[in-house]
């Protein structure tokens, strides 16, 4: 094959320059939306969801290596990578270690720092120097870490798969130049935050994405079920982002199907100190309380366990009940109520599998994205007879974690 050579010197410049964006997956709209046209035949992803999830004779004889990359430092992320490694364990491809306990753990670089130090051995590697981040959600530090990874995982190719933690790391490793297998988790919902195109498809053969169809939906109609409130109070920032970290759409479509309105504060958490992020979160949900008869507290990084007892004491002091997104370590401290999630084990496990699939031989976009959390719900009883709040019985029946106190 002949390769085509611009004959101008304009020409040649420009697509050098053509060839070095799109490796750095900077040309939107120039490179492939997907590589699939379609999603894959329920014949193919049988077929891949038959390859084993745990390490034995079709297992190549290596060490496979794995990196790491997130957006910012979000609470979640460390407990979810936790979780990760303890299914892995569970499958046989990390051998069985003590981790640390998370609130001794601030960061998932500390915890990734543990791994490199204690859990290489058996089949899998966890990269020293294959761990990155966002800064602390800072657009600018994503501009240089962005192309930096892609030219690694495109020039260097020296790591097998790389677990992209939320949003962010999802839309930037979601990127046509990369051809690694990229795990996505953490994120509110891939299909809106366009990682992938649909829940049956995500639209690279690298790539896999997990997605919850309507989970946070379903979170509202059964906090409507129970608090059948006319107001519903919400804080999230007004971007594409915000609205996404949030499941605003979902949010409201439950609300246009029920009936209740919608009180929205908006709290910047991009771009900003997280002190900042924090100080807006608090101040929206103060502002919300007294107008409101029930608080959804939305996924936002001003939310997080230092900042979290003041938002809880505002829907105390209002009286009002109050429900997590996030889920049940948010009623631990004082939440009314939200989906139990114990350590994230269900969906570390999930993760697990999908990553022994891909180390036996399955291509990422064949296996199901799709994961559904057990209906499992966590209750404060402090913080119900605070507000006197009284639920149905079958509510008290139903609970799986149930919290006498609140943590402060």
């Amino acid at each position: 094959m002949t390769l085509w050579k611009p004959a101008t010197l304009f020409g040649r410049v420009l697509l050098s320059l053509l060839i070095g964006l799109a490796l750095a997956g900077l040309l939107i709209g120039l490179v492939p939306a997907s590589a699939h046209a379609a999603p894959p035949s329920p014949e193919i992803r049988a077929a891949a969801e038959a390859i084993p999830a745990v390490p034995g004779p079709e297992t190549p004889e290596k060490r496979f290596r794995i990196g790491y990359y997130e957006g910012g430092q979000y609470g979640d992320y460390k407990i979810i990578l936790a979780a990760i490694v303890r299914g892995l364990m569970q499958l046989g491809w990390v051998p069985q270690i003590d981790l640390p306990p998370m609130d001794q753990v601030p960061d998932s670089a500390t915890l990734w720092r543990f791994l490199v130090a204690n859990a290489n051995g058996g089949h899998v590697e966890f990269v020293g120097d294959a761990h990155y981040t966002a800064g602390d959600f800072d657009p600018e530090r994503r501009k240089q870490v962005r192309p930096e990874i892609i030219e690694r995982l495109t020039g260097r190719q020296d790591i097998d798969l790389m677990i992209a933690m939320g949003t962010w790391a999802g839309q930037d490793l979601a990127n046509d130049a990369v051809t690694t297998p990229i795990v996505v988790a953490s994120t509110s919902d891939p299909v809106a935050s366009k990682i992938i195109p649909s829940p049956d498809d995500s639209g690279r053969p690298n790539l896999h994405a997990k997605v919850e169809p309507g989970r946070y939906g379903r979170q509202v109609e059964l906090f409507d079920d129970i608090v059948r409130a006319k107001r519903l109070g919400v804080v999230y920032e007004n971007t594409l982002e915000g609205r996404t970290f949030a499941a605003i759409e979902e949010v409201e479509a439950v609300s246009a199907a029920r009936g209740f309105d919608l009180v929205t504060c908006f709290a910047p958490f991009n771009g900003v100190p997280e002190e900042v992020a924090k100080a807006e979160a608090v101040r929206c949900y103060k502002e919300l309380a007294p107008k409101v008869d029930a608080l959804y507290i939305t996924v936002h990084r001003g939310v997080t366990s230092s900042s979290l007892a003041a938002i809880v004491d505002a829907a105390l002091d209002a009286g009002v009940p109050t429900f997590s997104m996030a889920g049940s370590g948010d009623v631990r401290r004082g939440v009314l109520m939200s989906i139990a999630q114990g350590d994230f084990s269900y969906v570390g496990l999930f993760h697990a599998e999908v990553i022994g699939r891909i180390f036996n031989g399955a291509e990422p976009w064949a296996l199901d994205q799709r994961w559904v959390a057990p209906a499992k719900i966590a209750l404060n009883l402090e913080t119900m007879e605070i507000i006197g709040f009284n639920p149905p019985v079958d509510i008290l029946l139903a609970a799986d974690e149930i919290y006498r106190k609140i943590d402060r």
